[in-house]
């Protein structure tokens, strides 16, 4: 794979030390998509990466301004990273990259699909800090799983991965998409990572975002009706039997209130408090929807200082003053939506254009009497839950 071009990172205009904004919202976690290419074509995919080949490769994040924005980071609050993609164990310097994630003492979660997790890439990976590894496992099969993957051998190849990730002393989280063509393997998916070694199985929901738009359009995604009804089953029924813990991606206002809190590595929540998207590119953005919406792309890393972007652009500025607040539609009648913030705003963007538009899931499960009653609130109960957002984050 050959890197973008290179652009020599921002110089810093003085030797004094960068100072922290004071503005209540810390930078937690910058989400690095790495790579503009992928090694599998994966036919939901909400960032839709070129397919990398043996005779075609595409750019990849320089490894210096991966520093340079790690740097300029840690004052804000940085605390850990998550490397994603395309797929992020595809370039070139991730052993590198890795070995800068240590040296910084951060906190490191990687969303890979497994095909390249050496056994020594595993070692690597487990030596970072509180480090959490999810592969992607879209069937019980390999006719299943390569279906959605796009690439003969893929499934062999994951479960490899995975087996590498625990040998090195990991628990890997098995994510499986869900869609009508493997709706009816989702027991024998969590009985795989079972016997693998898996630490837990998170059922996501395929985004009506590029690749999977178009599965949306053609009714390969399962009905809204499906979906929660599967949601509950998960959750109340199948999660009682399994022996790793089971997440579905649904969001917070479908929970029993014993699923409700806990670590679901973002199942349902948006975290655009505290997060901000670095593209292979080398632009900054909302996160991986910037490769689709370009005006949810907020500068490049090489030209602008982070600390300005994140205190003063004006998406983001616009986000933080009218959350939960503006949300429209259900979302907006939801008590759940200081949780939530109306659990993607990037996606919710994408399907309307407004920044504040109700999550296309609570939207038709509204639309179908679907939407749980016990979760729309009173004017009293939504003001108490924007006041409590607001403290919350005033208080990072």
């Amino acid at each position: 794979m050959k890197p973008i071009e290179p652009i020599q990172p921002m110089e810093r205009l003085s030797d004094e030390p960068i100072q922290p904004i004071q503005q209540g919202f810390a930078l937690n976690t910058i989400y690095f998509y790495l790579t503009e290419g992928c090694n599998l074509a994966c036919r939901h995919c909400c960032i839709a990466p070129k397919f990398h080949a043996i005779d075609k490769s595409y750019p990849a994040l320089p490894k210096e301004l991966f520093t340079s924005i790690i740097h300029q980071a840690r004052p804000l609050g940085l605390s850990s990273v998550k490397l994603t993609g395309g797929e992020p164990l595809l370039h070139p310097q991730i052993t590198g990259l890795l070995d800068i994630v240590r040296k910084e003492d951060l906190g490191l979660v990687v969303e890979t699909n497994g095909v390249l997790c050496t056994p020594e890439l595993a070692k690597d990976l487990a030596s970072c800090k509180n480090a959490f590894v999810s592969v992607s496992l879209d069937g019980a099969d390999a006719e299943t799983h390569e279906w959605m993957r796009g690439v003969s051998g893929s499934f062999e190849a994951a479960l490899n991965g995975v087996r590498n990730l625990v040998a090195a002393g990991l628990r890997p989280q098995v994510i499986m998409s869900l869609v009508r063509r493997n709706k009816d393997q989702i027991e024998s998916v969590v009985r795989l990572a079972e016997s693998v070694g898996a630490g837990s199985v998170k059922f996501n929901l395929v985004q009506p975002t590029a690749r999977g738009e178009v599965m949306h359009e053609h009714g390969e995604t399962l009905r809204i009706e499906e979906l929660v009804e599967l949601g509950a089953w998960v959750e109340n029924r199948l999660s009682g039997s399994a022996k790793v813990t089971l997440f579905y991606s649904h969001p917070a206002a479908f929970r029993p209130m014993s699923k409700m809190f806990g670590d679901g590595q973002g199942c349902g929540v948006c975290g655009i408090f505290g997060i901000i998207g670095v593209l292979a590119s080398g632009s900054y953005a909302l996160c991986g929807i910037g490769e689709s919406v370009p005006e949810l792309v907020f500068g490049h890393a090489a030209r602008d200082a982070l600390s300005d972007v994140w205190a003063n652009n004006s998406v983001l500025q616009e986000l933080r003053e009218g959350l939960p607040r503006k949300i429209e539609g259900v979302c907006g009648e939801c008590v759940m939506k200081g949780i939530c913030l109306g659990s993607c705003v990037a996606q919710n963007y994408y399907s309307s254009k407004n920044l504040w538009a109700g999550f296309w899931y609570c939207e038709q499960a509204r639309a179908h009497g679907l939407f749980p009653g016990s979760r729309i609130g009173n004017t009293s109960t939504s003001a108490r839950c924007d006041a409590g957002t607001n403290a919350g984050m005033n208080a990072a």
